[in-house]
This record gives C-alpha cells, structure tokens and sequence, in this order.
C-alpha cells in the first residue's frame, strides 16, 4: 500500500483512509513519533488494557538495575 499526504501550513497532515482502515485507527486515538535516522515512526500509544500480561514468564533474577550502569 503506498499512500501521501501533504504538510498543511498549520503542521497537520491527515492520514490517508486506506492507512486508517489498514490500522484499524480511530479518531482521538494517540500517537508517539518516534525519529528514525531521516525518517519518523508513527505508533499507537496502547491503552492500559492492552498490556496486561506483556512481561508474563518474563525472568525477575539476574536483571541490570540503575546501580550497575556507568
């Protein structure tokens, strides 16, 4: 899928419909821009509900804490 937008002169640009429907973006959702190099990342920010569970079986020993940083 290969879609533009256009800068406005108020720094808005509306995502194309087909990348919304594509998404499954609603309106009012939140986004982060994330840089890459030239470029940037356009992600969703998650709602709380979507990361329940996200660091299940994750291992609680032998982890790098603040301390042991230079």
């Amino acid at each position: 899928m290969t879609a533009t937008a256009t800068l406005s002169s108020k720094f808005q640009i509306s995502i194309p419909k087909a990348v919304r429907e594509a998404q499954h973006w609603q309106a009012g959702q939140e986004f982060v821009f994330i840089p890459k190099g030239k470029g940037v990342l356009l992600m969703p920010v998650p709602e709380l509900e979507q990361l329940a569970g996200i660091a299940k079986g994750a291992r609680t020993d032998d982890y790098r804490d603040r301390e042991d940083r230079y």
